[in-house]
């Protein structure tokens, strides 16, 4: 019985390991530039800065009353292109392929309906957690 008892002990650490190791801390961009209204809690009332980011999550507990611990916008292949898409400026026009976003020096993602797919950069200097 105790070996079994060590057995489930060392697979419980192996998996806590691995989702330590699996999270990762989101770019200052992913965090800073998401709208506060738009926040999606990844937390719970107390968490650290620390719990939260090894969680893969946001933390910023300036606003009061809307989520500290929350989910970061999606990572983008550059940090210009990370954007709440409330804030994206069109590039482009329907139907533009990513190569011809790319050619305009313009960021390119499809993955959200309703929104400018090719849209301007912004500049990565109001990044900060």
């Amino acid at each position: 019985m105790a070996s079994r008892s060590v057995q489930l002990s060392a697979v419980l650490l192996t998996l806590g390991l691995c989702v330590l190791v699996g999270a990762q801390k989101p770019s200052p961009c992913q965090c800073s530039r998401i709208a506060a209204h738009n926040r999606t809690n990844c937390g719970f009332p107390g968490i650290t800065p620390d719990t939260c980011f090894g969680r893969g999550c946001c933390f910023d507990s300036k606003i009061r009353n809307i989520p500290w611990c929350f989910r970061p916008l999606p990572k983008q292949e550059l940090e210009e292109c990370v954007m709440d898409v409330s804030v994206r400026k069109n590039c482009g026009y329907p139907g533009i392929s990513p190569q011809e976003c790319a050619a305009r020096k313009c960021c390119f993602s499809d993955t959200i309906v309703n929104v400018p797919w090719c849209f301007f950069p912004i500049s990565v200097e109001d990044c900060s957690y």
